[in-house]
């Protein structure tokens, strides 16, 4: 007897009983995980397997029947299971396949046959819950790529300002340490200013304020950096007047620490203090003279103040035309900043208008209106590499109409494959849009699809059809911008893409996709 092929990598074990719209006859079970048969396999005692089943029953070597057992049945060596000894019961599969089935998820009243179940619903249903391979959250399928996208905790982000990758939930943690992360000074108000730059920002700012460099004997004003020169100029008598009594109390401490009797230069001025009384007599008349001298100097040093004085006075009022003349200018440059400013958003919105009718043209002139539709993607390479990476998955062909005021369609790609399809195929979605005269159409969407994968030497190309399921959400009138899609998740594999593919040329691909408007 031919040995069975047991090397299926996708097989999967038996199907939930619950799937079954009838009672289950027990020549539809498994031996094994007790489900009913998917690929029924007979041994040669007569007990039907899953091929996953047996095939991990047998992966070690043969093994006894425990079914041959437990109805006392058993007898060597026909009781023993060995894949050598296993055929494909096809019979059995033929009458599981035409069963009626029904979906098992909750919210979903899909009915068909075991067939239909295993080929078009399975791992397919919009109400199945599957867990998140991040965050191991359950989710609908349906809400698979949202979650990826935008929920999930633990996606992986690139900060938009130092471009450094983190996951999600640690963005606020990042946020408070990213050296690129842009502050506002809350003295100027302007804002986009690196953190790395915010400290340099602060001690130059105009409108930031400090205490006075004279706040140590005493000045109490607080002053805009850039308003520092002025009060210095302004307030020099006064910072003079809280100089005094530090200078005096200095000159007097010098005096009380000089011993009596010994003439003892002050403040380095050339001034001399006498000595104390009780000092001999005839030192006298050398006093009076040192005394005339110290007259002359103490009026030579008033001269000297009453002209430092008038030139005080003199810078001062030169100083205030500068500083007077130097607020114009200041002004003249807000003024001229801001008209640069309401310049600069003028021309981002101009840009910004310029981009959406660009836009707008691009997608007239790839727009056709006889149902068919042929749809170029060149930088193939690059783009399925942001696929893997998880960087861009997923990519919308431009709309397309079944007539001028008819049907309006799109398709979605995922160049890594999508669902079953992932990492193995390209997987081809057909969507329907909301247009502006859906309100005309007949509803729910009907007509049959045909999508290709055009071979470029014109020999065999990649087809796959079908009519849509008008239960389906996907094929009703659109509530929003677009439906949820539907199609072929296996539509091609990628090997067929390697190599010197003739689906591959030039790193460019042509799908073709064809709606029947008959009846339209």
């Amino acid at each position: 007897m031919a040995r069975i092929s047991l090397d299926c990598a996708n097989s999967l074990p038996g199907i939930p009983l619950s799937v079954l719209s009838v009672p289950m006859e027990n020549k539809y079970k498994c031996q094994q995980c007790l489900l009913v048969l998917r690929k029924p396999v007979q041994a040669q005692c007569g007990h039907r397997f899953c091929v996953h089943c047996f095939k991990q029953l047998t992966s070690s070597g043969p093994k006894p029947c425990e079914a041959c057992r437990q109805e006392e049945i058993y007898e060597e060596p026909i009781s023993i299971l060995n894949s050598n000894e296993a055929f494909p019961d096809n019979a059995a599969g033929r009458e599981i396949a035409s069963l009626p089935a029904r979906c098992l998820n909750q919210g979903c009243n899909w009915t068909g046959s075991i067939k239909e179940y295993e080929a078009q619903h399975e791992g397919r249903c919009e109400f199945e819950r599957i867990q998140c391979e991040a965050c191991h959250t359950s989710i609908l399928r349906t809400e698979k790529d949202r979650h990826n996208e935008r929920e999930c905790e633990a996606r992986t982000l690139n900060c938009k300002y130092c471009k450094m990758t983190f996951n999600f939930k640690d963005i606020k943690a990042h946020d408070e340490i990213c050296l690129k992360f842009p502050l506002q000074c809350k003295d100027c108000g302007k804002k986009k200013i690196p953190r790395e730059k915010f400290n340099d920002h602060s001690r130059s700012c105009a409108k930031s304020k400090s205490a006075c460099p004279f706040s140590e004997v005493g000045c109490k004003s607080v002053i805009e950096n850039g308003k520092l020169s002025d009060h210095e100029h302004s307030s020099t008598m006064e910072h003079l007047r809280l100089l005094l009594p530090m200078v005096l109390s200095m000159v007097q401490t010098r005096a009380d620490a000089s011993g009596p009797g010994e003439w003892q230069e002050d403040s380095g001025l050339g001034l001399y203090r006498a000595p104390e009384e009780g000092v001999p007599v005839g030192a006298g008349a050398a006093a009076s003279v040192q005394s005339v001298d110290l007259e002359k100097k103490v009026n030579a040093l008033e001269n000297i103040v009453c002209v430092l004085n008038r030139e005080v006075e003199r810078s001062s009022v030169t100083m205030e035309a500068f500083s007077h003349q130097h607020r114009l200018d200041q002004e003249k440059i807000e003024n001229l900043s801001n008209k640069v400013r309401q310049l600069e958003r003028t021309v981002t919105m101009r840009d910004l208008q310029l981009s959406e009718t660009e836009q707008l043209v691009r997608e007239l002139q790839l727009c056709t209106y006889d149902g068919i539709f042929v749809w170029k993607i060149s930088d193939f390479s690059r783009r399925r590499q942001d696929a893997v990476a998880g960087r861009t998955p997923a990519m919308f062909s431009p709309a397309f109409y079944s007539s001028k005021y008819g049907y309006k369609m799109c398709l979605r790609l995922y160049l890594n494959g999508d669902g079953t399809g992932r990492g193995t195929h390209l997987s081809l979605f057909f969507v329907v849009m909301r247009g502006k005269c859906d309100a005309l159409l007949k509803w729910p969407f009907s007509q049959k699809v045909t999508l290709m994968l055009l071979d470029q030497n014109n020999r065999e190309h990649i087809i796959d059809a079908f009519r849509p399921d008008v239960t389906s959400t996907s094929f009703q009138r659109p509530i929003s911008e677009m439906n949820i899609a539907s199609g072929c998740p296996l539509f091609c594999p990628l090997a067929k893409l390697a190599g010197k593919s003739p689906y591959l040329r030039d790193d460019t691909i042509f799908i073709k996709a064809i709606v029947d408007l008959t009846g339209l």
